[in-house]
């Protein structure tokens, strides 16, 4: 059978780059299916006619991107997309009650917030400011979506001045946003060691470098991050210090107040992705609110209304707020008026407020499924949020482990889609309890979850 070899013959830049684009073409044509085994690197440099170097570095960086995985003792693969967030089929979002049991959405629990927001665009439809919310805006015009925005932050814990609150079209565009605006090609973005894997998208097509922070039990460790700052000088640290994904590591005050302490004495932007924190009781006090000068705090109601109203709200200092508005300027013109309008009205009557509760509520019972039947041995206790994060037991492998649940029809995420390093992952998976509606098809999909878990591990997925 004979062995792939990329077409190097066009592109330019280094030769283990144009070997990984090519490899992630021929992925994306169907060319290199999932599961199809690579030649070693040092055939294909001989084949190539080049350094086994570049060969064992472009495999380094495709392993890195999630384009393979490598297995001890038995060689590289090219992974399934069916995990990833950043390359999945959109139609695995709809939400079903029937078909394989989708265990891998971290998307807010249905139901609350249909006859809200019908009866707040209902209101809209009949009342005087329907025209002028169909025309453009301008930074006058947002104020009052500004003011909505500000108590949705004091909601999240963040006291900010009307003035430095941005609208933007959810948090993964803020997050886009706050990338262009304030990072330039070549700048070094930090982030968690497992982490939001779109972010990494959007710093390759912004040609930013990467940087994995080391973390612990506890979240990301502040000596790494400092250890980073005194090696190459990083422009942005991202994080989500509460209820991070996919571990649910809530990061202590203390870590907080050293991370800041940190990130204002070298001059680092801590990008903190607070989409989680409105489901958390009690949770520590926000970053943005220990070093105002140096972090951009980004929500949206993404997590407690819908996702298909797609707002949130960036808070920042106000020396970086004009860039950040030229940002949204430049990717949407605008934020649209109309679902700010039904945003703003929703947090203005105390709706929000509530449909956070009703999320948080029903989170918890959720958990309490997931540690009665998976076990507490099993499972860390998170009482809240929507994902559990599962070390599996020995000898597993969490492809291998996704790929017999999904032979169950039930879907996961493993791990290793969240690594930065996915050379490094740790074997475990991450579950989401909230994108089934049915809590009947939830318990099915935990007890299957729960009978894999207590099989034994075949010969070829043990752990070489």
């Amino acid at each position: 059978m004979a062995i792939w070899m990329p077409d190097l013959s066009s592109g330019d830049g280094p030769k283990y780059l144009r070997i990984v684009e090519a490899m992630a073409e021929d992925i994306a044509m169907g060319r290199l299916p999932a599961g199809t085994r690579l030649p070693p690197h040092r055939e294909l440099a001989y084949q190539l006619g080049i350094s086994p170097n570049t060969t064992s570095r472009a495999y380094a960086e495709a392993i890195k991107r999630a384009l393979l995985r490598g297995e001890v003792g038995r060689g590289t693969f090219v992974r399934s997309a069916d995990n990833d967030p950043a390359r999945a089929d959109p139609e695995t979002l709809r939400r079903t009650d029937t078909g394989p049991i989708d265990l891998s959405r971290n998307l807010p629990i249905p139901g609350f917030s249909e006859r809200h927001i019908r009866r707040v665009m209902s209101e809209i439809a009949t009342g005087p400011g329907l025209r002028s919310l169909l025309d453009y805006q301008t930074d006058k015009d947002l104020v009052h979506h500004r003011a909505a925005g500000q108590m949705w932050l004091a909601n999240c814990g963040l006291d900010v001045s009307v003035d430095r609150v941005v609208p933007v079209v959810g948090g993964q565009h803020g997050i886009l946003c706050v990338l262009m605006a304030l990072l330039q090609p070549g700048d070094l973005l930090l982030a968690e060691a497992l982490t939001y894997t779109p972010v990494l998208a959007m710093a390759a097509r912004l040609g930013l470098q990467t940087g994995a922070v080391v973390m612990d039990a506890e979240g990301v460790v502040p000596e790494s991050f400092e250890a980073w700052c005194h090696a190459a000088n990083p422009r942005a640290f991202y994080l989500t210090p509460t209820l991070q994904s996919p571990t649910t590591v809530t990061l202590s005050a203390a870590r907080r107040a050293t991370i800041a302490e940190i990130a204002n004495r070298h001059d680092v932007i801590l990008i903190e992705d607070d989409v989680f924190g409105p489901l958390k009781r009690d949770k520590p006090v926000p970053l943005a609110q220990m070093a105002p000068e140096t972090t951009i705090h980004v929500t949206s109601l993404s997590k407690t209304v819908a996702p298909g109203l797609r707002v949130g709200f960036l808070s920042a200092p106000r020396k970086l707020v004009p860039a950040l508005h030229q940002s949204v300027n430049l990717s949407v013109w605008m934020t649209p008026p109309m679902t700010l309008e039904v945003a703003s009205r929703l947090i203005e009557d105390g709706t929000v407020a509530v449909l956070s509760d009703q999320q948080r509520v029903t989170a918890h019972r959720r958990q309490q499924l997931v540690q009665h039947i998976l076990g507490t041995d099993t499972v860390p206790r998170v009482p809240e949020g929507f994902h559990v994060w599962v070390p599996l037991p020995a000898g597993w492998r969490a492809d291998v482990f996704s790929a017999e649940c999904a032979r169950l029809s039930v879907r996961i995420s493993e791990g290793r889609i969240f690594a930065m390093n996915a050379a490094e992952a740790p074997e475990a998976i991450r579950i989401c309890v909230s994108h089934e509606p049915d809590e009947d098809r939830l318990v099915r999909g935990l007890e299957i979850i729960a009978g894999v878990l207590q099989q034994k591990p075949s010969g070829s997925s043990m752990a070489i």
